[in-house]
């Protein structure tokens, strides 16, 4: 099953908060939590889950030497987990159909989509490009959840 509508309202209980869990190079686990939210593939238009990720960050390291990525909301007692592969967009990860415009918007649409909302968004602009701010999207292969 790869319906990820259940992972998106779960999002919504909890800020758009979840664990990402990656794999380092050694087989251990690093796991951060992250705000997240679920959208639009923007070349597929598959629904994947979408998360920032500040460049430089030891998650971008990882998810470079190995896409496979897990995900985990919560609320209360109900959790439910993504299993995928990730790709990364951004300044150090450039690809052919997205320009920085593109990305620019990109970064706008994960942090809308993981309920976020901005006063001044040409400080966020500014703030994502000094940052070097990547879109991870996370393609889902495996969802599933507690019964509930």
């Amino acid at each position: 099953m790869t319906d990820v509508s259940a992972f998106a309202d779960m999002l919504s209980r909890d800020h758009g908060l979840c664990v990402l869990s990656t794999l380092r190079r050694d087989g251990s686990i690093q796991s951060s939590v992250v705000n997240a939210g679920v959208m639009a593939h923007p070349r597929t238009g598959e629904s994947v889950v979408a998360l920032v990720a500040v460049g430089g960050a030891r998650k971008l390291q990882y998810l470079r030497a190995d896409p496979r990525a897990t995900v985990v909301a919560r609320a209360g007692w109900q959790w439910v987990t993504v299993e995928g592969t990730t790709e990364i967009i951004g300044p150090d990860d450039p690809t052919p159909d997205t320009d920085a415009e593109g990305l620019r918007l990109l970064l706008r649409a994960i942090f809308e989509a993981a309920g976020g909302t901005h006063d001044d968004w040409d400080t966020y602009d500014r703030v994502m490009r000094e940052e070097r701010r990547a879109a991870v999207l996370i393609s889902p292969t495996r969802v599933y959840s507690n019964p509930g």
